[in-house]
């Protein structure tokens, strides 16, 4: 009977099914690091709304346990070496990404520009690998990094594929802008995903990084259309036809990912 009271405390809820708060917690404090930086105690406890007292025992163990690590003064918490090393286990173990590694190659060297994979998760695109162009080119992609789907050409692509009204979901009415070229309007946004699902691929223009143009496609690299690959070029490189060679070089990679994608379903 003891057990089970302590086992209900553990949950947000009365049902039993429901998340347990100590891990939701952790869950809690690791995406608020990833997203918005290390921070104190105080600074943690604010952020995150959750008492001073509690807060204290969990980053004690997950610090510990090496998920967080401490700076020289031990008094700012950010991200430990273990969160690498789970991240990159899952990077290692998904079959979808393993079987990206030789086209970002393929296309890289076919472009020499910075080539990205990204995949939807929510409302928003995560980058899952990326190519260095061969040219100096400044941008903020790292893996693991998050942006807007609406704003990039990676999560415009992979909208393109979604029902009409799904989209529409998934752009928010109030839209902030990550550059002052971002559009900010959502049915205007909308209609640029509505002409990327007529056209194959989607592009951006300094949306989400000045100077640079984007042109995304949607992978079937899954029998879920959850990855894209986007190549992104300084715009003072994009004359002399090289735009249409770009976008050439993705719908021909693919059609040729969807052929052999079919061609495994119909084994």
């Amino acid at each position: 009977m003891q057990l089970q009271k302590e086992l209900q405390s553990e949950t947000t809820g009365t049902n039993d099914a429901g998340p347990v708060k100590s891990a939701a917690r952790a869950l809690d404090l690791l995406d608020d690091i990833a997203a918005n930086g290390p921070g104190t105690q105080l600074q943690l406890s604010t952020r995150l709304n959750i008492p001073k007292s509690s807060l204290h025992a969990l980053l004690r163990t997950m610090t510990h346990r090496g998920w967080l690590q401490t700076d020289p003064t031990g008094s700012v918490y950010q991200l430990g070496i273990h969160s690498l090393v789970v991240s990159s286990a899952y990077l290692d173990g998904d079959p979808a990404l393993a079987r990206a590694t030789s086209v970002l190659d393929e296309v890289a060297a076919a472009t020499q520009e910075t080539v990205h994979l990204g995949r939807l998760d929510g409302a928003d695109v995560i980058y899952t690998a990326k190519r260095e162009s061969v040219h100096p080119l400044r941008m903020h992609s790292a893996v693991g990094r998050r942006l807007p789907a609406y704003a990039t050409s990676l999560g415009r692509a992979l909208l393109a594929e979604m029902p009409v009204e799904d989209r529409r979901d998934l752009v928010p009415e109030s839209i902030s802008a990550i550059t002052p070229r971002t559009t900010t309007d959502k049915e205007a946004v909308l209609e640029i995903i509505d002409r990327a699902a007529d056209q194959g691929y989607a592009t951006e223009s300094e949306e989400s990084c000045m100077g640079v143009r984007c042109f995304g496609v949607a992978l079937p690299l899954s029998h879920e259309a959850v990855d894209a690959m986007s190549i992104a070029v300084p715009i003072s490189r994009l004359g002399d036809g090289r735009e249409d060679l770009i976008i050439e070089t993705l719908l021909s990679i693919k059609a040729r990912l969807a052929a052999v994608q079919g061609n495994s379903m119909v084994r």
